[in-house]
Order: C-alpha cells, then structure tokens, then sequence
C-alpha cells in the first residue's frame, strides 16, 4: 500500500518516516519526512493554520494506466490528488494548502537533458500547483543532484543534502529500471476479447 496516513497528537521527540517511490504521507504531528530523490519529485504541502502537513514521492508525471500498472501513487496527478485528500481528512483546507517543491535532477546517464524524466516530473507539478492554485514557498529543482530531503512538519522548514548523481549511481539505476517497467508494461499487447463466435 503506497499511502501512509497518520491521525494523532504531537508526540516529542518527533518520529521519523521514510518515503520511498509511490509513497506518501499526511500528519497533523511533529515528524521529520524523508526521502532521497534522482529524476523523482517530492512536493512537501502544509496548511500553516491546522499545521496538516504532507509529502509525496512521484516516479512519473501523469495518471496510472490501472489496467497495465496499478501503482497509482508513483503518478504525478494521483500522488497530488491522493495527498491532498488525505491532509483535508486531517484538517487541511485545500484553498490554504502551499507547496515546497524537490527534486528532477538528470541522473539517469543513458538519457538525453532534453528527454530526462525529471524535467517531466517537475514541469507537471509546477503545471498542477498553478492550475490548483496552491502557492509554491520553495523550489530547489533540476540539477545534476541526488537530493536527501528531511521536511520538518513541526516548523515546515525543509533541509536538503545535494550529493553529486555520479556519487549515488544506484539510485539512478534504480530509477532507470523502475521507469523502463513501468514504460513496458504499457507497451504490452492488451487484446482483449469480449465476444467469440
């Protein structure tokens, strides 16, 4: 199950969640987010008033295909839009919601700048963020950089370590062969036969 949702108080010291690919998670508690991102993009949101925050870990931009795939939070509009349900079930309102936005680095050696997938990935959540009308309070996109994030829930401030992509290659590779998956199992023949005679 991709979502993890999280109903509760604060607690002290604040816990520590790690998102991985098709991941993420809401809170209305102090707890430090994680995540390491290539090509990926993360969107931390927060309602500063009912201090509901929340993060994603997007693989790909667009919808889950849910007939070849049916990871559906590795997708960019399926990662937003789930995220955002579960932050307003724990008080967020949407029209409140702002955005700090990670990640999209060019990691992946056997791709060209022009076709890298993280340029993809950050061009659609900047597109959604602006369509939805949720304000971005921080952008640190792009890059040759492997990024380490931590975002602090409690104070909504988020740290990022940039590692070099060339120090961090199974990341990348793990990225590349997620995404070629993905890619083949769309490509695959779906015939399907409703009548025969």
């Amino acid at each position: 199950m991709p979502i993890i949702a999280e109903r509760g108080l604060r607690q002290h010291p604040p816990k520590v969640i790690n998102l991985h690919i098709g991941q993420l998670f809401a809170c209305r508690e102090g707890a430090v987010l994680r995540t390491l991102l290539g090509s990926c993009v993360s969107a931390c949101l927060y309602d500063p008033l009912t201090r509901v925050c929340g993060m994603n870990h997007i693989l790909l931009p667009g919808r889950a295909d849910f007939q070849t795939f049916n990871e559906s939070a590795r997708y960019g509009i399926n990662a937003m839009e789930v995220l955002i349900n579960e932050m307003t079930k724990l008080g967020a309102l949407r029209t409140r919601v702002q955005a700090k936005v990670f990640g999209g680095g060019h990691v992946l050696a056997t791709v060209s700048v022009e076709k890298n997938p993280g340029l993809k990935n950050v061009e659609f959540v900047l597109e959604y963020l602006r369509v939805e009308g949720i304000p971005i309070t921080a952008q640190d996109t792009g890059g040759t950089w492997t990024r380490v994030l931590e975002f602090h829930t409690d104070t909504f401030e988020v740290f990022v370590k940039k590692i070099r992509s060339s120090a961090n290659q199974a990341l990348a590779v793990d990225e590349e062969r997620l995404q070629q998956t993905v890619a083949s199992q769309a490509a695959q023949d779906t015939d399907i036969t409703l009548f025969e005679d």
